[in-house]
């Protein structure tokens, strides 16, 4: 699985909290590159796991956090 910041933000309109079946059938309803929908089949899911944010999909994925230069701090 490989994932970057333009693939991981293909599905930032997806309908969270969701489903792995469902984030396949939004990638794939919208178009979005087949690289999205092979991350998300290599997804390892037991058929239950509910997913409520890209971080649960992506644990790498950065956030604004990661960003943001505080000044004052250096």
């Amino acid at each position: 699985m490989y994932w970057t910041l333009e693939l991981a933000s293909k599905l930032e309109d997806a309908p969270w909290p969701a489903t792995k079946e469902e984030l396949l059938d939004y990638a794939i309803r919208s178009g979005i590159s087949m690289e999205v929908v092979e991350n998300l089949e290599e997804l390892e899911d037991d058929g239950e796991t509910i997913y409520d944010s890209i971080e649960d999909v992506w644990p790498d994925y950065p956030t604004k956090e990661d960003f943001l230069f505080d000044e004052e701090e250096y």
